[in-house]
């Protein structure tokens, strides 16, 4: 009975070796590609902007949370996520780490647009209208999405008292890997 039992596991394998590619992996694509372990690592960062541009935002989330675990909380890591966060309607998650990579990095122009618009999004527009001028400051004026926020956020402090017939719908439009625009819906 035990050499059956033996002759049998044989005959499977057999049997499993004359699949398509035997004991290893054929070439018709079906499996996953071998890793090289001597091989160069990618920059979870990157990963995550490219993400962020393909508009596959839950998956650069967990980018930028590995970039996190490999390099520590950066500010640009700290930035990132609170983009991400931004562009998933997460405001108050991203207010939170944009805050504190402001604290961290008070000169990235970046990091102070997409916090005046995690603010406009909040309805705090005097404060955004501020973060939004020192977003400009740093980028020397360069950014057009930063001016466009900025003249938003300024008209809209500048008509506080609108009527509610009048009001007008902004959504959020992004540009470039880290850039938000608010633009009035058509």
């Amino acid at each position: 009975m035990r050499l059956g039992r033996i002759w049998a596991l044989v005959i499977a394998f057999g049997l499993a070796a004359c699949g398509p590619g035997g004991f290893s992996a054929s070439d018709d694509g079906v499996f996953a590609p071998s890793v090289d372990p001597r091989g160069a690592s990618v920059d979870q960062l990157t990963v995550g902007h490219r993400l962020m541009a393909a508009g596959e935002y839950e998956l650069a989330l967990s980018s930028f949370q590995l970039a996190a675990a490999e390099s520590g909380l950066t500010p640009e890591v700290v930035s990132s996520l609170g983009s991400v966060n931004l562009a998933l309607g997460r405001l108050n998650q991203a207010e939170e780490l944009l805050r504190r990579a402001v604290k961290d990095d008070p000169e990235s122009p970046d990091a102070w647009n997409n916090l005046g618009v995690v603010l406009i999004e909040k309805g705090e527009t005097a404060e955004a209208a501020q973060v939004f001028r020192r977003a400009f400051a740093l980028d020397n004026g360069e950014s057009v999405a930063i001016r466009d926020n900025l003249r938003l956020a300024l008209a809209k402090m500048e008509n506080s008292q609108y009527d509610a017939e009048i009001e007008q719908e902004y959504k959020l439009v992004r540009r470039g890997s880290s850039d938000f625009l608010i633009r009035p819906t058509q």
